[in-house]
């Protein structure tokens, strides 16, 4: 019997817009099945209900998902005021109501409230692990698990229309914050309820609704031109931290894992020219080997080690 085939290398990003009642691993399964890789991951996940940019990483791609995943993000959202849910949003059970109905001022007045570095506790059917348990399957147990408030970071949250039941967001946050706990969380301080109706994540990082495509036309694409053209580099998901171009010798090294030092004065010009001064900066670095990614690298003082390395 013949070896079973693992899939083909091919390695980058696409950026897909979820369709709405998918989970982000059917889409990444999906992704797999039409472009026939041997390795796909996303950065970030989407509840089901939720539609928009769901970043997937091919092959080598992957191994920067967590620089994806701690990207901005911007969300698009709308909040129905006077009922709560299970589950904070419109598939959950109604589980208490009120006549109480915000006007605009008054929505407008609390958003300073939910605005910069805020605490909020993950809705009960949510991925949060508890005891090395999914909070959701404790949820769907009957059970209230015990979930402790975390720390978020929203940068931006802007009210766009308001009208009688319901009320349109424009959210920018950082990494773990949850929309259906901030609709949620907003109704409380209006002394009422709220919960989510509709959801989009519009933006990830770089990674923008202007250019994502659907999985049907991913695959209406993949008729006319193999994978390997559609794709985004691999490092479309660095754009925030430097890249450095190595010489010969360097890059033989990072390659085998072996640290890199800088010690000339020319070294350290060569560094500066790529926004990495010598004893101010110190974290991670896109390594180059002739324009192509090498590694993902942290500078410490004089020495650059590599933290993940690329097989291209």
């Amino acid at each position: 019997m013949g070896r079973k085939r693992k899939g083909l290398p091919i390695h980058g990003w696409l950026n897909i817009d979820k369709d709405k009642d998918m989970g982000a691993t059917t889409v990444v399964a999906a992704v797999r099945r039409l472009t026939g890789a041997a390795k796909a991951g996303h950065a970030g996940t989407l509840d089901p209900m939720a539609t928009g940019v769901l970043p997937v990483a091919l092959g080598e791609a992957t191994k920067t998902v967590p620089y994806m995943q701690d990207a901005e993000k911007e969300y698009l959202f709308t909040v129905k005021w006077g009922q709560a849910t299970d589950t904070d949003d419109a598939e959950g059970n109604v589980i208490a109501e009120s006549d109480l109905r915000p006007a605009a001022e008054q929505i407008k007045e609390i958003l300073p409230q939910f605005t910069g570095d805020i605490t909020q506790v993950p809705p009960q059917f949510s991925a949060v692990k508890i005891a090395g348990e999914r909070a959701y399957d404790i949820a769907r147990r009957g059970d209230a698990a015990e979930i402790k408030p975390r720390c978020v970071s929203v940068k931006e949250l802007a009210l766009l229309s308001c009208s009688g039941e319901t009320a349109e967001f424009r959210l920018l946050c950082g990494k773990g914050t949850y929309v259906r706990a901030l609709a949620r969380d907003m109704g409380e301080a209006l002394d009422t309820y709220g919960h989510v109706t509709i959801l989009r994540r519009s933006r990830v990082g770089g990674f923008s609704e202007k250019n994502a495509i659907s999985l049907a036309k991913l695959e209406e694409m993949l008729h006319n031109e193999p994978p390997e053209r559609l794709v985004l580099p691999v490092a479309a998901a660095l754009d925030d931290i430097p890249a450095l171009s190595l010489t010969e010798d360097e890059a033989l090294k990072m390659s085998r894992g072996q640290v890199v030092r800088f010690l000339t004065v020319q070294d350290r010009e060569r560094l500066g020219t790529a926004g990495v001064n010598l004893g101010q900066y110190a974290g991670h670095v896109l390594a180059l080997s002739g324009g192509r990614p090498l590694a993902i690298a942290e500078m410490e003082g004089a020495v650059l080690k590599p933290v993940r390395v690329f097989n291209l």
